[in-house]
């Protein structure tokens, strides 16, 4: 009997795994934990502070370059577009009023740098701006660095894509060194938070927080929703989803002060979206073609045209991600897909509510500058962030163990030293150049200005120029000298 039992049961088709199921196994790759060399306990004391010290270090030193990366009139002496004209001014003239629409959105952010601001010296505002925007951004970058972990075992290559949002070749053109742009720096590490598996209470606190920080700054974080979704359905656990959390507890902030602005007539979108063929070019000329740097794509487009280098760096794009994606494994090909599709969507989202910047081509020279150029930090990362991963998994790929740099075949640090020059070109010729910014003139002067037309006014009063108001008059009181 028993013998037969078993020739039954062997004989038997193996049940199949629920859709669900199925659907868990397929994308759990999506999400992976940290390697085991990643330690899921603080190490000891003197380790911990070693590593606290260094990690403090990492980001003093990503945010001196960021500095350095403001051509013409520094950094600390110049105020970025609406830090100056509506941030700045408003919490002047209304203290501590952060949840107040501003092109149809909450920008908590902003305002809240606005508001410290506004307790300092004038003449330090611009030098206040300058050293929170780096540092928030390299706090970022390294964000990034212990992110990634899951993807990329390396730490050279993590390293390399923390140093990639660092020198992001767009930068300089509106991103650098001022508030009101932070929040796409932030978007990029909510991107890769997403991503993430905290293993620490302390991990999904950070988590969290960064996600509720996007999400109350920049509204087009809605299109972080599928991949949310495919998070939640991945990973069922409540304690993995403290980033969800933070992301619902942001656009619980948002979506009010969305609304109000539509009460008062202030919203973003008044016209029509964004021609989708339109939307589509635009993605390929300000991702696509400005992926591996902006100077290297002028110096394409003197070649071979806008439309030719476009061709050129999307097809060795696609070259690259194809042969990674079906020859490096799941995870890779996952990775690929998620940077593509997803920076797709989000410069749609981003893009077709505001339509004017499709319409606009770039400037080169003499002053360089492409509007909507913050739009395309996330989508360009991951796409950077793709290429290293390829490399990571090429390095690994055939290893039953951990391998290091030093032990690499030839063949393998080849592979290292091509991705090393091809990202290079773009950091090196795109470090530090004139843009925009620059025309606006330094900051002391003005501040100085303003502090002598108090000293004469009969009022306590003088009036500014704000871009939501030309005669903006703000008490001389708040003015600290």
């Amino acid at each position: 009997m028993l013998g037969e039992a078993l020739q039954r049961s062997r004989g038997r088709r193996p049940e199949r795994l629920p859709a669900i199921a199925r659907l868990r196994a397929a994308l759990d790759p999506l999400f992976p934990v940290a390697p085991d060399d990643e330690p899921p306990r603080p190490p000891r004391p003197g380790r911990r502070l070693l590593s606290v010290a260094i990690q403090a270090a990492a980001v003093c030193v990503a945010a001196g370059l960021l500095l350095l990366r403001v051509a013409r009139i520094p950094a600390w002496n110049s105020i970025y577009a609406e830090d100056w004209g509506v941030f700045l001014i408003y919490a002047w003239q209304h203290p501590w009023h952060l949840f107040v629409p501003y092109e149809g959105y909450e920008q908590l952010v902003p305002r809240l740098l606005g508001q410290f601001a506004s307790m300092l010296p004038v003449q330090d505002v611009a030098a206040f701006y300058a050293v929170t925007g780096t540092v928030i951004a390299a706090c970022c970058a390294l964000f990034v660095y212990h992110a990634s972990a899951g993807f990329i075992r390396f730490r050279l290559l993590r390293l390399t894509l923390g140093a990639a949002l660092v020198l992001l070749p767009i930068a300089p053109l509106e991103l650098v060194a001022n508030g009101v742009n932070t929040a796409w720096y932030l978007m990029a590490a909510f991107f890769w938070a997403v991503l993430w598996r905290p293993r620490s209470k302390g991990g999904m606190a950070v988590a969290a927080i960064l996600a509720f920080l996007t999400a109350a700054s920049v509204p087009v974080v809605v299109a972080f929703l599928p991949l949310l979704a495919i998070r939640v359905v991945v990973l069922p656990r409540l304690r993995e989803h403290a980033v969800t959390a933070g992301w619902l507890a942001g656009l619980a902030v948002q979506v009010p002060v969305i609304a109000d602005s539509y009460v008062n007539h202030t919203q973003r979108l008044s016209g029509a979206l964004a021609p989708p063929a339109q939307v589509f070019a635009y993605y390929l000329h300000t991702v696509v073609l400005r992926a591996l740097g902006w100077h290297l794509s002028w110096r394409l487009e003197a070649v071979a045209g806008h439309n030719g280098a476009t061709l050129i760096i999307g097809a060795f794009l696609l070259v690259v991600l194809g042969w990674a994606a079906i020859t490096l494994g799941r995870q890779v090909r996952l990775f690929a897909a998620t940077a593509v599709l997803f920076g797709f969507v989000l410069m749609v989202a981003s893009t077709a509510i505001t339509s004017y910047l499709v319409k606009f081509p770039p400037v080169l020279s003499p002053v360089s500058f492409e509007g909507g150029s913050r739009y395309t930090v996330t989508p360009i990362l991951a796409l950077v962030a793709a290429l290293i991963i390829a490399v990571d998994a090429y390095l690994r790929r055939g290893a039953a163990t951990r391998v290091s740099l030093a032990a690499l075949q030839p063949r393998a640090a080849c592979a290292v030293a091509v991705l090393g020059l091809v990202l290079t070109v773009g950091w090196v010729t795109d470090f530090r150049y004139v843009t925009q910014r620059t025309t606006d003139g330094p900051w002391r002067p003005k501040a100085e200005a303003m502090l002598t037309r108090c000293e004469h006014s009969s009022t306590g009063t003088i009036t500014v120029y704000a871009w939501y108001d030309r005669h903006a008059v703000v008490s001389c009181s708040r003015l600290h000298g």
